[in-house]
């Protein structure tokens, strides 16, 4: 009796487990025995491979078929480990070169005529195979720009199984060999979203010059204002103000993009690499799960991981459940989450940028030209308690909003004033980065906005006279400790971006203005 092996990966989040995948035939009845903690989309794949192999010109021996997943221990799920078992039975009854078989990583589902349909997760499967030792991998057509970004491994891509068998030694006439090897990192890019550009913004520039600040220095934003003051447009705006991510970021952003249904139709392939910082703006109707992550057995990444090194955008953020709310929280100080289901644990990345959207009141007239408020105290208190002290206390910009008046909507029709674009402010952006990474280059942080309050005060001094006024404020207990820090933090940004290379007392009193009040729909 041969016992022949291949190997597919289980994942569990972005990290995963190298499954090792027996097949016996034996002279028993015939039977088809799949083991090894299969889910029910699994144990279906017996069906699958029995008709995708007669199709494809490979008649399964009418004997008892048993294949093993191990470990068994693993939960597996899914239909990414077809390919992998076909291969494995067609090997153990002497149609495939075993050894050749067990040498690759097969990733794929298969249809019932033997067609090769693509899957999610084929970028962070890789990984683990990679890391695991293997330096060779078999995969769907569909998924082989996505699979090319794993560098310094071999991937082939098949459309069927015949074609799979083939390259395995199956002498096969019936179709023509159609497989493509490449290796190393694909050149094709893709953008989630067009771009919009900040120069479509009028009569904002102060909220333009924070929107900058913001997208330097990393900083969390609040923006307060009446409806239609273009508060909804300038957090748009802010993922074009980034620059593009960097390798690591891309590939981590583009591996929890992989694993998630969402943003595609099921087994749907990415194209390439997510190259731009990603932007999700949910509707203040989602559910905590759909925010930090979730699933039914399976963890699956949140909007909130999505959004990773990108922009979560909160529009009308009172609106949201307190419990939404909430549970950003721990994600905004550590950069990452950790999803408990019933067939184990995944951590997923959270390393967003937080921009949230207020009406000043329930009517959102209560601030701004020609108000007209109607709404009651209490309905004020209770709307502007939605957004809790600690989660403000970790927005560093807090802004009020004034609609753009009529002057400035004319010089914007008549085309006079400049106005700098997207592109222009990213390269500004980006240099400010480049001066904070160079300051923070032996330290595990890279933006202002990461750095611990006790490092910032030790090895990040300012000058006496500069921070007096801010001294002054944290001694009569206008300002915490906490705020004091982050005022800082905002300082060296403003520096970063004047190309200075400590904080003013200038600096200063403009950290202090965009910190602003602790709760701007309170501010009257």
């Amino acid at each position: 009796m041969l016992v022949s092996k291949s190997y597919a990966v289980s994942l569990l989040g972005l990290a995963g487990t190298v499954i090792e995948i027996e097949a016996e035939i034996s002279s028993n009845l015939p039977n088809f025995v799949l083991v090894g903690l299969p889910d029910a989309s699994l144990s279906e794949s017996k069906d699958r491979v029995r008709s995708a192999a007669n199709n494809s010109g490979f008649a399964l021996p009418g004997r008892r078929i048993t294949v093993n997943l191990s470990p068994a221990s693993v939960p597996k799920h899914g239909s990414g480990f077809d390919l992998a078992i076909a291969v494995a039975v067609l090997a153990a009854s002497g149609e495939l070169n075993a050894k050749s078989v067990s040498d690759w990583v097969h990733l794929g589902e298969l249809g019932l005529d033997g067609s090769l349909r693509p899957i999610g997760g084929i970028l962070p499967s890789l990984l683990v195979a990679q890391q695991a030792g293997f330096s060779q991998a078999v995969v769907p057509k569909a998924n082989l720009a996505e699979a090319q970004l794993v560098a310094g491994l071999r991937v082939v891509g098949a459309d069927c199984l015949a074609e799979v068998a083939e390259l395995h030694g199956a002498e096969h006439k019936k179709t023509e060999r159609r497989f493509s090897v490449r290796s190393g990192p694909a050149n094709k890019q893709v953008e989630l979203m067009p771009e919009l550009d900040v120069s479509d913004v009028i009569g904002q520039d102060v909220a333009v010059q924070a929107l900058t600040v913001a997208a330097a220095g990393g900083h969390h934003l609040l923006m307060v204002g009446p409806p239609g003051a273009g508060k909804t447009m300038l957090a748009e705006r802010l993922p074009g103000l980034l620059p593009d991510l960097q390798m690591t970021e891309a590939l981590e952003t583009t591996a929890v993009m992989s694993i998630s249904s969402r943003r595609r139709q099921p087994g749907a392939s990415l194209n390439g690499l997510l190259v731009r910082p990603p932007f999700e703006a949910p509707h203040h109707t989602s559910s905590v799960s759909s925010l930090v992550g979730g699933g039914l057995g399976v963890p699956r990444p949140g909007l909130i991981s999505l959004a990773n090194h990108g922009v979560l955008f909160l529009d009308e953020a009172p609106e949201f459940s307190q419990p939404v709310l909430e549970a950003l929280r721990q994600p905004l100080e550590s950069g990452e989450v950790l999803v408990n289901r019933s067939s184990g644990s995944a951590r997923f990345p959270a390393r967003f940028q937080l921009v949230l959207a207020a009406n000043p009141c329930p009517c959102g007239k209560s601030h701004g030209r020609a108000a007209e408020c109607k709404c009651t105290s209490q309905q004020k208190i209770k709307y502007s308690s939605k957004l809790s002290g600690p989660l403000l206390d970790r927005i560093d910009i807090r802004l009020l909003i004034e609609p753009a008046n009529p002057a400035q909507i004319a010089m914007a029709r008549e085309g006079s004033g400049a106005r700098q674009t997207s592109k222009e402010l990213r390269q500004v952006v980006l240099a400010a980065r480049q001066r904070s990474g160079a300051r923070l280059a032996q330290t595990p942080w890279a933006l202002n906005a990461q750095v611990p309050g006790p490092y910032l005060r030790r090895n990040m001094s300012i000058e006496p006279s500069s921070r007096l006024a801010l001294d002054r404020m944290l001694e009569l207990g206008k300002l915490s400790m906490r705020g004091y820090d982050r005022c800082l933090r905002l300082a060296w940004t403003l520096a970063d971006l004047e190309a200075e290379d400590r904080p003013s007392k200038d600096h200063i009193a403009r950290a202090s203005f965009l910190r602003g009040a602790d709760n701007p729909m309170e501010a009257r």
